[in-house]
């Protein structure tokens, strides 16, 4: 009987909308079954990034949307791989709209592969599956398994969508709690620290980190809202943590 494959993820940058004294912007690293996956690329990350892996290490870039809080530093990444690394051809999976603002040439350097809700891929030993958000534009969130671990990510979200929508057994969510309560507003693309502890109580996730929190946002009352609507303690997303799953 094998071994269940490990599953880690990795903050590079956890502020929302634009980066914080002491963080970057969204970005994530997640490594498991055998490769090592760049889940949003949000202005900072790539400086980051290079603190717990070499470019080279990078197996696939995986980009939740447009925003450039979510995807800028893909264009210091091909940059990188085009004229300094001298890589060609890593897989990046986003939505249409990422491509459409990129620099011209970076189909060149990049395997460009567009995904959509609904659609699944394979990495090594790492399955993801992707699903719309509630949020403008074309928004992604993403759950990847590797064996019998499974991590969520919700990328940015207003309260109509659910981590029910990737199905049940969620170890670590890590979802956006962009503000407080306070700011609560009906059709809102973003969700409060409130919000995001009781969807992801409603969904049955095993452990809660927020993430995409406003710089201005208290972290200690973010954590306290969210912990009382989750009914147990959530984790803050810090800068370079690491979590096993």
């Amino acid at each position: 009987m094998g071994l269940t494959p490990a599953l880690s993820l990795t903050v590079l940058g956890c502020s929302g909308s634009y980066p914080g004294p002491d963080s970057a912007c969204s970005g994530y690293l997640v490594r498991g079954g055998g490769v090592t996956v760049w889940l949003d690329a949000g202005s900072g990350t790539m400086a980051n990034l290079q603190r717990h892996v070499s470019l080279h290490d990078v197996d696939a870039v995986v980009l939740s949307h447009e925003h450039p809080d979510h995807c800028s530093d893909i264009e210091g990444f091909r940059v990188a791989c085009g004229y300094v690394v001298e890589r060609a051809g890593v897989p990046v999976y986003a939505t249409a709209g990422v491509g459409r603002r990129l620099y011209p040439d970076f189909e060149t350097v990049l395997d460009w592969n567009v995904v959509s809700d609904g659609d699944q891929v394979e990495l090594g030993g790492l399955g993801l599956r992707f699903s719309r958000t509630d949020h403008p534009p074309e928004t992604l969130a993403v759950r990847i398994d590797a064996g019998e671990r499974s991590l969520a990510y919700s990328a940015d979200t207003g309260p109509g969508w659910s981590f029910e929508a990737l199905g049940a057994g969620i170890d670590l969510a890590l979802c956006e709690a962009t503000y407080l309560a306070d700011r609560e507003r009906p059709g809102s693309s973003h969700l409060s620290a409130r919000q995001a502890g009781a969807m992801a109580r409603e969904a049955g996730v095993g452990r809660l980190v927020l993430t995409h929190v406003w710089p201005v946002v208290d972290q200690q009352q973010a954590m306290d809202e969210g912990s009382s609507a989750y009914r147990q303690a959530v984790t803050m997303a810090q800068t370079h943590a690491e979590y096993q799953i």
